[in-house]
């Protein structure tokens, strides 16, 4: 079998790959076109993030089985045509892991110990030691936000330091956190506690500004904050501010909204230090990824399942009809359960009802891990990798399958049990598409597409879905359905709208202020 490396990767790798006995064929830097006319000849091909494997480059590999991405981001890779043809893609998502934790550890260090402003004062000629006076890790509070792999590797080295490590992430296990020694606290009072705060979190719509101008105001006089996960999770101008006027004691930056980071005010201060993007630079790091990647390679050749795959192998066809509807409603639903809930999690419960109950559910059971996951984490989950994410995050995830249900061919429930207690939300389809059936208690038939959902709970009382209906006119903000599902008459109710673009902040206060609202929570879809 015959393997096209298209980019530049570590020697490691491609003698790997030959070692297993592949063709190995080294060809960097060629044109779309030239890819393009050598592709069918490959059973493989190794891309970093420069090669862009379209659609159309597809449909000339005749024989491509899997297209490996040296690297985490496959954004150059177009995961959907791949897996309409059948093809495999792997990347290496774990391989930067240390790289990124050492890093964090580098620019934490350098920043108590403002080590790069004293080094550029002595190359001037200026022997500044007064003006250096740093502070030691020992006995300080971290806190980290995100305890994926690399917040959790950045635990386990601060522990080293002596430090308290506190920590913020309603997505792993509490099980997990002693593990690793961290105790869990609300953004709340890590925000007021925290002597530093580091960030291991992706950028999402979720995290999008997730410490600006107000979530700065909170934090303890004289924190120090690192940011080398994504730009844009900490709002720059906020934090050059913040720094500015003293409140914040100085920040490390290592990503940036923009990048190249050209024209960001982060550059405009000599208490921020800054490094171009340099968390997964280290020489084994890059050789790993190589390594992960050829590694993966050789076992989907040899008909063996990938660690890290992509996109989800084929359901069986005498599945597919059944199965491939619910995938949908098994990530919907997981996304709302994970929008909804509040606490910290302690297991999830997945029912599968009726037909669906009949078939391996293994593929429903990763579109629940993966819409539990995707407003607050990169990875990407399908049924070869969800349990060891799921395992990784500490998530216990118990699934039963009961007879068939008595108003729908098929139900799918995701129960999220937290510290603040369960929610429950239970999903079908209808003419393949997801239609939301229960929240908790609550009976609804509201039908799921893009956009955003509205639930609103409150007393079972005349003239509230009116005064909401209104608010929402108000605001231009265009209602596609709605549905009330109530526990009695004149007792609780929920009205679920489906909404086709977000209702802002001020109107959300609107609905909450009306006398008989009882709560008011937006979901993106």
């Amino acid at each position: 079998m015959r393997v096209l490396v298209a980019e530049a990767v570590s020697e490691a790798g491609v003698d790997l790959l030959r070692q297993a006995g592949l063709e190995v064929d080294v060809a960097m830097g060629l044109a779309p076109k030239d890819l393009g006319a050598r592709i069918a000849d490959y059973d493989a091909l190794v891309v970093r993030s420069e090669t862009k494997v379209t659609a159309a480059l597809l449909e000339q590999s005749k024989r491509l089985q899997v297209v490996g991405r040296a690297g985490i981001g496959v954004d150059n890779i177009d995961v959907d045509a791949a897996t309409r043809r059948g093809v495999l893609v792997v990347n290496s998502p774990a391989s930067n892991v240390i790289a990124a934790a050492e890093h964090t550890m580098a620019l934490m260090l350098s920043l108590a110990r403002n080590v790069p402003q004293a080094d550029q004062s002595l190359r001037e000629g200026r022997w500044a030691r007064s003006e250096y006076v740093g502070v030691q890790l020992r006995g300080k509070t971290l806190a980290i936000i995100g305890l994926g792999k690399v917040g959790s590797e950045v635990a386990r080295r601060a522990k080293s330091f002596e430090m308290r490590v506190i920590g913020y992430d309603p997505f792993v296990s509490e099980e997990h956190a002693r593990r690793i020694e961290v105790e869990i606290v609300s953004m709340e009072d890590l925000l007021a506690g925290a002597d530093f705060i580091t960030i291991h979190v992706p950028l999402t719509t979720v995290t999008k500004a997730l410490l600006g101008p107000e979530e700065l105001a909170k934090t303890k006089q004289g924190v120090r904050i690192v940011n080398a996960a994504r730009g844009g999770i900490v709002d720059e101008q906020a934090l050059f501010e913040g720094v500015t006027s003293g409140r914040i004691g100085g920040a490390a930056v290592d990503t940036f909204l923009v990048e190249p980071a050209n024209d960001t005010p982060l550059l405009k201060s000599d208490r921020i230090i800054v490094t171009p993007h340099l968390g997964a630079s280290t020489f084994e790091a890059q050789e790993q990824v190589s390594l992960d990647v050829a590694e993966q390679l050789i076992d989907v050749l040899a008909g063996r399942p990938a660690k890290y795959a992509v996109n989800a192998p084929f359901v069986k066809p005498e599945a597919l009809p059944i199965l491939a509807p619910y995938a949908d409603v098994a990530h919907t639903v997981g996304r709302i359960a994970t929008q909804l809930s509040e606490g910290q999690l302690e297991s999830v419960e997945i029912e599968y009802s009726g037909e669906i109950a009949q078939y391996d559910t293994l593929v429903l059971k990763a579109g629940v891990v993966q819409g539990l996951l995707s407003p607050i984490s990169e990875e990407r989950v399908n049924v070869v990798n969800a349990a060891l994410i799921a395992e990784h995050r500490g998530m216990r995830i118990h699934e039963q399958k009961t007879s068939p249900p008595t108003a729908y061919r098929s139900l799918l429930t995701v129960v999220l049990n937290t510290s603040q207690g369960p929610k429950r939300i239970t999903g079908t389809s209808v003419l393949d598409r997801p239609i939301l059936v229960a929240v908790d208690d609550y009976r609804v038939d509201t039908p799921i597409g893009e956009g955003f959902i509205l639930f609103v709970e409150n007393k079972d009382q005349p003239g509230l879905v009116g005064r909401v209906g209104t608010i929402a006119g108000m605001h231009d903000v265009n209602i596609s359905s709605m549905d009330v599902g109530r526990i009695a008459a004149r007792d609780r109710a929920m009205m679920v709208l489906a909404l086709d673009e977000a209702m802002l902040e001020d109107a959300l206060e609107e609905i909450s202020a009306i006398e008989g609202i009882l709560s008011v929570t937006q979901v993106r879809i």
